[in-house]
This record gives structure tokens, C-alpha cells and sequence, in this order.
């Protein structure tokens, strides 16, 4: 995936907004919490995403992908993937998808409800 292609996907969720800081980092927001970012790695486009615990654990350890600098450094569970040895375009966006479910499954039914946002939907466990 590119920056263009990182761009337009991001853009296809309900109340995403698009802002550009840190750098020159594409910056992607729902609700005005973040889900995604665009920045740079070596010169190379670098995808940031959150991720939860067994993703977080688990992905770290593929090539290409490592926990995302300073935000996972303070704790939280981003990570980044910053070459190309990483994941698949499709297991990007499943991740992009899932790091927009999980921040925006944290505002608040009203919040989700203005800004269109769909509720969201119950894991495999019911939650």
C-alpha cells in the first residue's frame, strides 16, 4: 500500500477526518480520536495502527512491523508497520479497519450517533 492508497481507504470510514501534522504525517481521526497514521520510516511510508493485545503481541514479531514509536513506547498498543516485508495490503486494512472499530467503539452511543457512526457489532464472545 502507498500513502495514496493508505488516503483513500482511510477516507471510506463513516466520520473520518483527515488532518495532516507531526512531520508531514497523514493523520486519520474518527470522533477526534486517532486510528491510523501515514508518516515516515527510513525515507519509506510507515502505517500506524492500534492493535489489540493479541494482535499487538503477535504481529510485532513479523518482519517489517515493530511497536509504533512513541506511541507504544507510553504504553499503548500501536503498532507500525514501516516496510514493505510486513503485511499484506489486505492485513493492513483489516488492521486499519479494526484500529477504527476499537476507537470508535469508545465514544459514546450519543457521539457515535451524531457523527453517523455505526454501532458496534458483538466479538465472537459476545461483547
Amino acid at each position: 500500500m502507498d500513502r495514496e492508497a493508505f488516503n483513500r481507504f482511510c477516507a471510506t470510514f463513516p466520520a473520518a477526518e483527515h488532518v495532516v501534522q507531526w512531520g508531514n504525517s497523514d493523520v486519520w481521526k474518527a470522533g477526534g480520536k486517532l486510528f491510523a497514521v501515514c508518516g515516515w520510516a527510513d525515507g519509506r511510508d510507515a502505517f500506524t495502527f492500534k492493535a489489540g493485545d493479541i494482535a499487538f503481541e503477535v504481529l510485532q514479531e513479523r518482519p517489517g512491523v515493530r511497536p509504533a514509536p512513541y506511541l507504544a513506547s507510553r504504553g499503548m498498543k500501536w503498532l507500525q508497520q514501516f516496510n514493505d516485508n510486513g503485511l499484506t495490503d489486505a492485513e493492513l486494512k483489516e488492521q486499519i479497519t479494526l484500529s477504527y472499530q476499537m476507537v470508535t467503539a469508545g465514544l459514546s452511543k450519543r457521539k457515535r450517533a451524531e457523527l453517523g457512526i455505526p454501532d458496534p457489532q458483538p466479538g465472537p464472545d459476545g461483547r
